[in-house]
């Protein structure tokens, strides 16, 4: 076993990726997602660690293969859903055996060691008329942005508890987010925002009603320069 497959198992091993907030933002992703209608035709998804994602494409009436690097993860997948192919290889390693309408990209580009080799490599898998959809945490988020005025961390770039024990190499901003796109060769069709997050996921999670989580990841979409997480759907 390589030293990454190492290091994502025992990120699998310790997994945060089911908590309340957690559960409630890849939900709305997937809102996001379904309205510009990336579900139809062949889907690969990578790095869908407990599969939150998966279900709901499964419930959907989708079938996506996945591409999942944590061995810990893929045993639970394949239990999971035992009819989707789940595959144990790095990103990089991965060789498809088709080419893919809709690849997705939940919270990876943080994690791997050369997000642009990435996308140029991902962008192979793509059908001519195919697309990706990306998401990753924003560093200008309000609660970065108020974790520097109180003295907390000293710039919104820098890594948090959660994000070391989630394996970040780095946090994006809109613009670098845009940038390694392009430099990829892709073109950003859809930029966005969702998640206006004022305060830690702890103290969320612990004073906030449900319907409050779902107001500030609504409201996170009018303002997504400042919003926790970012997204983009691009193309070749």
């Amino acid at each position: 076993m390589s030293d990454e497959s190492k290091k994502i198992d025992e990120v699998a091993n310790n997994s945060l990726y089911t908590s309340t907030a957690a559960l409630a933002t890849i939900n709305y992703s997937y809102e996001i997602f379904s309205r510009y209608r990336l579900g139809e035709g062949s889907i690969l998804e990578l790095g869908p660690a407990e599969g939150t994602m998966t279900e709901r494409l499964y419930r959907d009436g989708y079938k996506p293969e996945l591409l999942e690097g944590s061995k810990v993860f893929c045993n639970q997948l394949r239990k999971k859903f035992p009819d989707l192919e789940v595959y144990n290889k790095l990103f990089e390693d991965f060789e498809p055996k088709i080419s893919y309408d809709t690849i997705i990209l939940g919270h990876v580009l943080e994690h791997v060691v050369d997000p642009v080799s990435i996308l140029r490599k991902v962008g192979t898998w793509l059908t001519n008329n195919g697309r990706i959809f990306a998401a990753v945490p924003n560093k200008r988020s309000i609660h970065r942005q108020a974790a520097v005025i109180m003295g907390l961390i000293n710039h919104e770039g820098t890594m948090s508890a959660k994000d070391i024990h989630h394996g970040h190499r780095r946090i994006y901003d809109p613009e670098s987010f845009r940038h390694a796109f392009a430099a990829s060769g892709l073109y950003v069709e859809h930029f966005g925002g969702y998640w206006l997050k004022s305060l830690s996921d702890s103290q969320i999670e612990r004073d906030w009603t449900n319907e409050m989580l779902q107001a500030f990841l609504i409201l996170g979409e009018r303002y997504p320069d400042i919003a926790a997480e970012i997204y983009i759907i691009a193309k070749k």
